[in-house]
């Protein structure tokens, strides 16, 4: 009697080299957008494609369905460029983003200040962007004024003003 594992494994179809066969159901970087026919190495897939649950497997009805789910896709995806693009120009609206840290008095930072930091400052001002959009060349090590620019993805960037000031202390009295 076979195990589950079998069955499911005889039910993933396999294209050219032995290779699976999956629909993205989300866009895969370096693989495809989200509604397309991929091939996969099968460990790639069953490891990672699938428990995460960026494809699915296409069974010979999904394979009929498929142009139906690329228009649904069409529309989510249209629906989120107009999302970015609205954030793009509640970016834009900003001036610049103050961001305090700890220096010396020539203006060396202790520490830095990186994407993490910048992507915080914007969610406290309710703009929704990850430190993976953040495009910086480098840390951030001098107070000063920096142009950043974002990805946001689907090809839309935007740019803000990062100023990074010193962190006020109490003097002692």
């Amino acid at each position: 009697m076979p195990t589950k594992k079998q069955i499911k494994t005889r039910q993933l179809l396999k294209g050219k080299n032995g290779n699976l066969r999956l629909v993205l159901t989300e866009d895969v970087t370096y693989l495809g957008k989200q509604g397309d026919l991929v091939e996969v190495r099968p460990g790639y897939g069953r490891n990672y494609l699938l428990p995460q649950g960026l494809a699915t497997i296409p069974s010979e009805h999904n394979l009929k369905l498929l142009e139906r789910y690329k228009e649904r896709v069409l529309q989510a995806r249209e629906a989120k460029l107009a999302d970015l693009k609205v954030l793009a120009e509640q970016i834009q609206r900003v001036p610049h983003l103050t961001i305090e840290a700890n220096a010396n008095e020539e203006g060396h930072l202790y520490g830095s200040v990186g994407a993490p930091d910048i992507s915080r400052t914007l969610k406290g001002k309710n703009l929704k962007v990850e430190p993976d959009m953040v495009q910086l060349e480098g840390v951030i090590k001098v107070c000063g004024l920096y142009d950043v620019k974002l990805n946001l993805g689907y090809e839309i960037a935007a740019q803000v003003q990062v100023m990074v000031v010193p962190a006020k202390t109490e003097e002692k009295k």
